[in-house]
């Protein structure tokens, strides 16, 4: 019987497995998790787990779920080297032979070049949560770097608790590879009216032992500071195997590697995006969980077409929910036709993405008439009716 093996124990790597037994797959099923415990969902990790410290709810199936559906779990169990020729993964307790090999190895977070960011903390693993929600429990001046979705919601929720919060953020805008300069901007004031101190176009130049200095000179007194600048793909396990890897490990539409016995999924696998051609790397749970329901068809005889879902995002931030439905490209422009909403469109006029705060309709809706085909500027006007 066919023997996949799965790299990764995230969301993606653990639907993969599901998907599999699911589809009807009866040969063995290992699935390898370098951290320990069950596989947990991580968006909560910033939000809702700050709140209540139930780690219990972040668990995506109990252990009786995965001995019924027969998938040979292997947490705190690091993948080493991947052997092509002899279809095997050399790990720290010996050799795994593979039939078929699935990498959804993640992302982690990037630790600039900075004087003392080895004093900053992480907001990536449940450890690194726990620590942060310990912090927590009593007042605190906390700085954070970066202002992408992790470092905002937690500055959402920093604030909720009764902290300080100073956010710095290099560029000019929060959020600025995900959203419009007009979803930034009303985010902005958001998070000032929060009482959030942000610091636009200042990057960081040092974390100190006691806060963190900017570019400008600014000093921010912090009692903990917050590393939230993004995240680099885990691709070191595929180069070394000799596979393709550039900001992403290399798939084409099946989400196939140059070599057929290995995929790759999730934050880590960069293919190509059906609606405009460019290869992209997409860091979402959408993403990998339709990653790994695509991977699992394939090897069970269903045949798909190329990957061609449509991307969405979302983030909780206070009390507004950010939905953005589509991908867009930092040039495309911009119209905001309605308070809290933003169209972008490409320079051939075709809607790209649909941003939206506490818009679940519309948001459904451009997801829906976005996976039909094109939308032009007349179209997308529909999305408001």
């Amino acid at each position: 019987m066919t023997t996949v093996v799965i790299v990764g124990a995230g969301q993606g790597g653990l639907q993969a497995a599901i998907s599999l037994r699911q589809n009807g797959h009866e040969g063995p099923v290992v699935l390898l998790g370098d951290e320990p415990g069950l596989p947990y969902q991580r968006p909560p990790l910033s939000k809702a787990y700050m709140f209540d410290g139930n780690e219990d709810a972040l668990a995506l199936r109990p252990e009786s779920f995965l001995a019924a559906k027969q998938i040979d779990y292997r947490p705190g169990l690091r993948a080493l080297q991947i052997d092509r020729a002899a279809r095997q993964v050399e790990t720290e307790s010996g050799a795994l032979p593979y039939d078929h090999l699935i990498l959804a190895t993640g992302a982690r977070n990037m630790h600039p070049p900075l004087p003392g960011v080895e004093r900053a903390m992480d907001l990536r693993t449940l450890a690194d949560a726990r620590r942060l929600r310990d912090r927590c429990a009593s007042p605190r001046r906390f700085a954070v770097i970066g202002g992408g979705f992790i470092g905002l919601e937690f500055a959402a929720v920093a604030r909720k608790l009764g902290h300080e919060v100073t956010l710095a953020e290099a560029g000019p805008r929060l959020m600025g590879r995900a959203v419009s300069a007009e979803m930034s901007r009303d985010f902005a004031e958001m998070h000032r009216a929060l009482g959030v101190d942000l610091r636009l176009s200042d990057p960081v130049a040092a974390v100190t032992e006691t806060g963190m200095v900017l570019t400008s000179g600014h000093v921010v007194e912090a009692d903990d500071v917050l590393l939230a600048a993004g995240v680099r793909p885990n691709v070191e396990l595929a180069e070394a195997a000799g596979l393709t890897a550039a900001n992403g490990i290399w798939v084409d539409g099946q989400l196939l590697t140059e070599d057929p016995a290995i995929s790759a999924l999730g934050d880590c696998a960069a293919f190509p995006d059906a609606r405009s051609g460019r290869r992209v790397r997409l860091e979402s749970v959408q993403a990998a969980t339709d990653h790994a329901r695509h991977i699992a068809a394939r090897l069970t005889g269903g045949n798909p077409p190329d990957y061609d879902a449509v991307p969405w995002f979302w983030s909780d931030q206070a009390d507004w929910k950010l939905q953005i439905a589509g991908l867009a490209m930092p040039e495309d422009r911009a119209e905001q036709p309605a308070p809290h909403v933003v169209f972008r469109f490409d320079d051939q006029d075709r809607l790209t993405a649909v941003e939206t705060i506490n818009g679940a309709r519309i948001h459904m809706k451009a997801r829906k008439m976005m996976a039909a085909g094109p939308i032009d500027a007349a179209q997308a006007a529909e999305l408001l009716a």
